[in-house]
């Protein structure tokens, strides 16, 4: 049984988790995360489901804009995944990542798929909150191994 969210954290640390960036784009105020949470909830709909932290810098533009993009990491992306984690300021936040241009939300180039969609529930999860997004689209990239989280680090599935 767990006592507490630190044990939680350890062991979860030992499962390995995909890596993404979610992109939102509010009239020009672009921002990005990196999350290890994206899960698929439904086919039919689809439906995608991935935890924001609430003190994050993203979670109430995503609010806002009600749309995002998420770019699938292929495992050579380990410093697109850092530099989207370590709070880098808006203002320079996608200065010298290679971004799909587009009408939408932002998309990393060279990511293994791409998907966007529109939040339809938002469900208080602790600190975070869990969106749940109905997929608007889905692309393919390249066929490379995803980046994934585990044990502290980044690795190549």
């Amino acid at each position: 049984m767990a006592r507490n969210g630190e044990e939680l954290r350890e062991l979860m640390r030992r499962f390995p988790a995909g890596v993404a960036i979610v992109g939102v784009d509010l009239e020009g105020e672009r921002l990005g995360l990196t999350i290890g949470t994206l899960i698929p909830l439904s086919l039919e709909p689809p439906l995608v489901g991935f935890a924001v932290r609430r003190g994050a810098a993203l979670h109430e533009l995503l609010r806002r804009a009600g749309t995002f993009g998420v770019s699938l990491l292929a495992a050579d992306q380990e410093a697109v995944a850092q530099h989207f984690a370590r709070g880098v300021p808006p203002i320079a936040l996608w200065e010298g990542i290679d971004v799909r241009e587009g009408d939408g939300p932002p998309l990393v180039a060279g990511a293994i798929g791409w998907l966007t969609g529109r939040v339809s529930a938002e469900v208080p999860a602790g600190e975070d909150t869990f969106f749940v997004g109905e997929v608007l689209s889905v692309e393919e990239g390249a066929r490379e191994r995803p980046l994934v989280y585990v044990d502290r680090g980044y690795a190549g599935a």
